[in-house]
C-alpha cells in the first residue's frame, strides 16, 4: 500500500481523502491556497504546504507547486480528487514521470476521453449506443448547420473539451444555432482552450443516469450500479440517488455491460464514471461522457455496495486487489446525495460569506462529507459547494424518510445556501413518485 500521499485538492473532497488515507495508516499532505489556511482539511492532514494566492491558476492548477509541495515532503503518490488537475492527461503524465504513484486511470485514458468527439467515435466503435451527432468538430456556423439539419432540431452545441455542464448550448432551429455556436466556442476557447464544438442530438424530456466503474488493477473492469443525476441547474447536478427509480433490472444490465464496454476500450484503470442519457418514452441510452476520476458522488455507490471507494482507488494504485470479490457485487438498499452549496436557493447565484452556525445533521443512515464548519470564510474563489449530504436506507422511501429529517435539522447561518430547496424539493409529487426527469427543477421555479 502507498505509504504518503498528497492530496492536490481542497474542501470537502480533500477531507473526505484525507479520511479513509489516515484510516489505512498512510501519511497524507495537504496543499492549500492563502485563502484556505483556516480550512479543515489543512488541520486534518499529517502535513500542510501553503502553494499559493487564491486564484486557483497559481494555487490549485499550479503544477510546478504540486509537484515542489509532493518533492519537499517525500509523497510516494498524490490523489487529484475531483476538479481542477483531476482530468489533465499532461499533469497525469508528469506525476507518472516524476516516478511519483497518480491515483487516477493513466493519461492515455484521460486523453482518450477528454475530448467528447474523440470519446464519441471510441465508445460507438465499442459498440456502446451512442446519440446522432457528428463524428468530427464543426469547423464552421455552416458545418454546423449542415449536420444539424441531418439530425434534426432540436439540437445540444457542445465544447468538446468541456465538462462538469459547462459549454452548453441548445438550438431549437437554426437561428438559434447561429446565437448558440458562437456562444459556446467563445466559452470552449475561454475555458478549455480549445474551441471545437460538436453537434448532437437534444432530447427535451430526458433522465441522467451514470455508471461507475472500477478498472481493477489485475486489468479488469467491473461496474458498481448506477446513479440518478436528473436534478439538475444548468446543467449540473444537486441530488444524486443510486439505484435509479427509473431503471429497470433488464435495462441495468445492459447498462452495466456497455459501462464496462467503455472501460474496457480504453484500458482502464482505477475509479470512473460513465454518464448516458435515457430516454424514458423507450428505454434507449445514449453515452454523454467519461468522467476519469473520482465523482463528487461517489458516496451513494459506496452506501449501496458496502465499499469504500477511495480505498479502492489506492488499492488499485498501489497494484493491490480490491477489498471484494468482483464476481460477487450485490447492491443493498437506496442512497441520496443532496449538494449543499454556498447558493441562495431560488436563483441558485453565488452567496459567500462568513459561517456564523454550523450543524450537522446526524443519526442512523445519515452521513454528511463537509469542507467546511462554523467560523469558516466561504470565499468566491472556488466552487460553491459546502457539503454533501448523503442518507441511506433499506428502502427508497426510508431513504427520503431520513433525507427530509436530515434536510430540516441541518442548521447554517451566514451564507446563502441552498437548504430550503431540498426541502422544497423532498415535499414534491414528481421527485417523490421517481418520475422525474433533467427538467423537475426548472418546473419547480
Amino acid at each position: 500500500m502507498i505509504e504518503s500521499l498528497l492530496v492536490a485538492n481542497r474542501g470537502e473532497i480533500a477531507r473526505r481523502i484525507i479520511r479513509t488515507a489516515k484510516r489505512l495508516g498512510i501519511r497524507v499532505i495537504a496543499v492549500h491556497s492563502e485563502a484556505d489556511a483556516d480550512l479543515p482539511f489543512v488541520a486534518e492532514a499529517d502535513e500542510a504546504v501553503l502553494i499559493g494566492p487564491p486564484n486557483p491558476a497559481l494555487s490549485y492548477r499550479n503544477t510546478e507547486a504540486i509537484l515542489a509541495a509532493a518533492k519537499a515532503t517525500g509523497a510516494q503518490a498524490i490523489h487529484p480528487g475531483y476538479g481542477f488537475l483531476s482530468e489533465n492527461a499532461e499533469f497525469a503524465g508528469t506525476v507518472e514521470a516524476s516516478g511519483l504513484i497518480w491515483v487516477g486511470p493513466d493519461a492515455d485514458a484521460i486523453t482518450a476521453m477528454g475530448d467528447k468527439i474523440n470519446a464519441r467515435n471510441l465508445m460507438a466503435a465499442a459498440g456502446v449506443p451512442v446519440a446522432p451527432g457528428t463524428t468530427d468538430p464543426a469547423a464552421d456556423l455552416d458545418a454546423a448547420l449542415t449536420a444539424a439539419a441531418e439530425i434534426g432540431y432540436p439540437v445540444m452545441v457542445k465544447a468538446a473539451a468541456g465538462g462538469g455542464g459547462m459549454g452548453m448550448g441548445v438550438a431549437v432551429d437554426e437561428a438559434a444555432l447561429g446565437t448558440e455556436y458562437d456562444k459556446v466556442r467563445a466559452f470552449a476557447e475561454r475555458m478549455f482552450g480549445d474551441g471545437s464544438v460538436l453537434i448532437e442530438r437534444y432530447f427535451p424530456r430526458v433522465r441522467h443516469v451514470e455508471v461507475q466503474i472500477l478498472g481493477l488493477a489485475d486489468g479488469r473492469v467491473v461496474a458498481l450500479g448506477e446513479r440518478e443525476c436528473s436534478v439538475q441547474r444548468r446543467n449540473q447536478k444537486l441530488v444524486e440517488e443510486s439505484p435509479s427509480p427509473a431503471v429497470s433490472p433488464e435495462l441495468r444490465s445492459r447498462l452495466l455491460a456497455a459501462a464496462v464496454r467503455a472501460g474496457e476500450a480504453v484500458g482502464y484503470r482505477n475509479a470512473g464514471t460513465v454518464e448516458c442519457l435515457l430516454d424514458p418514452a423507450t428505454g434507449e441510452f445514449f453515452f454523454l461522457e467519461m468522467n476519469t476520476r473520482l465523482q463528487v458522488e461517489h458516496p451513494v455507490t459506496e452506501y449501496v455496495y458496502g465499499i469504500d471507494l477511495v480505498e479502492e482507488q489506492l488499492r488499485v494504485a498501489s497494484g493491490l486487489t480490491p477489498t471484494f470479490d468482483p464476481d460477487a457485487l450485490t447492491p443493498s438498499g437506496h442512497a441520496i446525495e443532496m449538494r449543499i452549496n454556498a447558493e441562495d436557493p431560488k436563483r441558485f447565484l453565488p452567496g459567500p460569506g462568513v459561517i456564523r452556525t454550523w450543524v450537522e445533521p446526524t443519526g442512523e443512515g445519515v452521513r454528511v462529507d463537509s469542507g467546511y464548519t462554523g467560523g469558516n470564510t466561504v470565499t468566491p474563489f472556488y466552487d460553491s459547494l459546502l457539503a454533501k449530504l448523503i442518507v441511506s436506507g433499506a428502502t427508497r422511501d426510508e431513504a427520503l424518510d431520513r433525507a427530509k429529517a436530515a434536510v430540516a435539522a441541518f442548521q447554517i447561518e451566514g451564507p446563502k445556501n441552498n437548504v430550503p430547496f431540498f426541502a422544497e424539493l423532498l415535499t414534491n409529487d414528481e421527485f417523490l413518485s421517481g418520475g422525474y426527469d433533467t427538467g423537475i427543477v426548472s418546473r419547480m421555479r
